[in-house]
């Protein structure tokens, strides 16, 4: 690993800071403050940070001397470092559920850590505004996949299966699917799990706003190969066109 700055000393080392952080965030969090002995000691601590971006390339190439996970009393687990190159600024990256199976990870995406400055009050208003938004919605996604297993699709070389969406009375707009990749997709453009009716959900109170997210899902449906339905038991205010999948894929779907 390269050398990293000498750490920080006094009442601004990573203990203090992360204590005082905890303090600052909303809840009960409690502290724990390693110190890393051997580069083993490091990747140890750090083998549930979630993160691909510049949290993980600092633990990867950088000695951080030492870490402190923040855990809070619903279960939401921190991992806090001081930056390796520059004095005024720490990282924080959330820290992935425990007991989840790793499949439930599958097509989600990582909330990402942040850097935030060595200063308690505006970190954790970094956090809170930042980092503690994009894991709730990765945590529900993960949560939902564990809820929901992917169903195996018959026949080695069958079809994924047709996306079918149906306008209902209220103006919203329900999907149904059975295949992991569409529910991602769904998921990902604003549809949003419904259990009582076991159909993915798109609000019609803007219905702008929804056509675009019918067609930005469409389109990347397409491209998956998978084939899109729409039907009117609703007629709405805005046409709507679904792109077709790729040369050679079958698909009913159609503009009403």
């Amino acid at each position: 690993m390269p050398t990293a700055r000498p750490l920080p000393t006094d009442d601004r080392d990573l203990e203090s800071f992360a204590t005082v952080l905890s303090e600052e965030l909303p809840g009960r969090w409690t502290v724990e403050y390693h110190h890393h002995e051997h580069d083993e000691d490091q990747l140890r601590y750090a083998e549930d940070v979630w993160d691909l971006d510049q949290v993980a390339a600092a633990i990867a190439e950088f000695p951080l001397g030492a870490d402190a996970h923040l855990t809070h009393e619903n279960g939401t687990r921190l991992y806090v470092a001081l930056h390796p190159r520059h004095e005024e600024e720490a990282l924080v990256a959330a820290m992935a559920p425990l007991n989840a199976a790793p499949e439930a990870f599958a097509g989600v995406r990582e909330p990402d850590g942040i850097v935030v400055p060595l200063d308690p009050e505006h970190a954790a208003h970094a956090v809170v505004a930042g980092l503690l938004p994009r894991y709730d919605i990765a945590l529900a996604q993960v949560r939902h996949n564990a809820m929901n297993p992917p169903q195996p699709v018959p026949g080695a070389d069958a079809r994924l299966e047709q996306v079918v969406m149906t306008w209902r009375k209220d103006g919203s707009l329900a999907a149904v699917t059975t295949v992991r990749p569409a529910a991602e997709v769904l998921l990902a453009e604003g549809f949003v799990w419904e259990a009582a009716s076991t159909s993915y959900v798109l609000g019609g109170d803007d219905t702008q706003a929804q056509a675009h997210a019918v067609q930005a899902a469409g389109a990347r449906l397409a491209r998956l190969g998978i084939s899109t339905a729409l039907r009117t038991a609703h007629r709405p205010t805005t046409d709507l066109a679904l792109p077709a999948p790729p040369s050679g894929t079958s698909t009913s779907a159609r503009a009403r």
